[in-house]
C-alpha cells in the first residue's frame, strides 16, 4: 500500500474512533496502529479493507434507521 496516497489517522477520525478504540476492533495492539500512523510500519491491505467496509456498513445502518422512521 502506497503510504502517501493514504491517511490512516483520518481514515480513522472520520470513522469517529480514536486509534485505540480502532486497534480493539480490529484485534491488534495499538502500539501497531500507531506506528501504521507514523508510517513506521507498512499498513497491510486488509487494513484498507476493513476500514471500507466498516464505512459500507455504517452507512447501510444508516439507511435502514432513516427507512425505519418513515
Amino acid at each position: 500500500m502506497e503510504k502517501e496516497n493514504f491517511d490512516l489517522k483520518a481514515e480513522i477520525k472520520n470513522l469517529g474512533m480514536t486509534q485505540k478504540e480502532f486497534a480493539e476492533y480490529i484485534d491488534v495492539h495499538m502500539t501497531t496502529v500507531s506506528r501504521w500512523v507514523r508510517n513506521e510500519l507498512e499498513i497491510p491491505k486488509l487494513v484498507k479493507l476493513v476500514l471500507e467496509n466498516y464505512k459500507k456498513a455504517k452507512l447501510f445502518d444508516e439507511v435502514v434507521f432513516i427507512k425505519q422512521s418513515f
